[in-house]
């Protein structure tokens, strides 16, 4: 069982690092878990999990019922603090809505988590699609449009450590590249300014997308439009629908530079 990382440095803190464990196991495994179930999940101990336990009991973070854990509302409060710290759907919200109506398609905005997307803004349309997809969720970056994006203009070197993060994803993706096969579709993206996937990440999604830059010209996060293949053509995509992105992209940029350089108040 594991009860310490070989890679900690002498300032990190493990109680800390346990009880995220603990809150990611949930969404891992499920809704309502047992004291064993969280303890073969994690690596941890049963005293060990047991404390966490206590504790997110306490502050309110999971309720016990009947010999099992569960996750409260709270929890979401530590991702939207994220979210309303760097004012990302206040940014993201006119613009994907209008994309969104526009094209009559679901629209997102996602940053790199590791080898990881991860949705941090998002219009959904009532469609029936292969996948549930709410902010806060993660897909392996290289199988997805938003993901070529955000790996294709990070350096070589960067690229390189980024891809060997293990993913946290719950999803394994229809498309399991190999290193030579990232690299190639990654030059067709920095060729062509935006990625296109068909069906990598699941059978039937298709999606296009197109970066999102800071006042340095940095790429920041990226926008999408997905849609069903059964509705939409590949052809669709890139011949109606990625003007439409590509302006979309270029106006979310432009606030979020506005927003990188307005003036901090002072606090006396």
């Amino acid at each position: 069982m594991r009860e310490t990382r070989e890679t900690s440095g002498p300032e990190f803190i493990e109680a800390i690092a346990r009880g995220l464990d603990v809150i990611r196991a949930f969404g891992t495994l499920g809704q309502s878990l047992s004291l064993s179930e969280l303890s073969a999940a994690t690596g941890l101990a049963r005293p060990t999990v047991r404390r966490i336990l206590l504790t997110l009991d306490e502050l309110g973070y999971v309720r016990a019922t009947d010999g099992t854990f569960s996750l409260t509302p709270r929890v979401l409060d530590l991702g939207m603090a994220y979210v309303s710290a760097s004012s990302i759907w206040e940014i993201a919200r006119p613009h994907l809505e209008e994309l969104s109506r526009s094209v009559g398609q679901s629209c997102s905005l996602a940053e790199l988590d590791g080898s990881d997307v991860v949705y941090v803004a998002r219009v959904a349309v009532p469609k029936l699609v292969a996948l549930s997809v709410t902010i806060g969720t993660r897909f392996p970056a290289a199988a997805t449009s938003l993901g070529k994006v955000l790996l294709a203009a990070l350096p070589a070197d960067e690229l390189e450590r980024v891809l060997a993060v293990p993913s946290r994803a719950s999803v394994t993706p229809s498309w399991n590249p190999d290193a030579q096969e990232i690299e190639a579709a990654l030059r067709e993206v920095r060729a062509a300014g935006w990625a296109l996937t068909d069906q990598q990440l699941a059978p039937a999604i298709r999606s296009i997308a197109a970066p999102v830059r800071d006042g340095s010209g940095r790429v920041v996060a990226a926008v999408n439009v997905n849609a069903h293949a059964m509705e939409t053509s590949v052809e669709t995509l890139v011949t109606d629908y990625l003007p439409k992105l590509l302006t979309t992209a270029s106006a979310l940029s432009a606030d979020w530079a506005r927003w990188q350089s307005r003036p901090l108040a002072e606090v006396s």
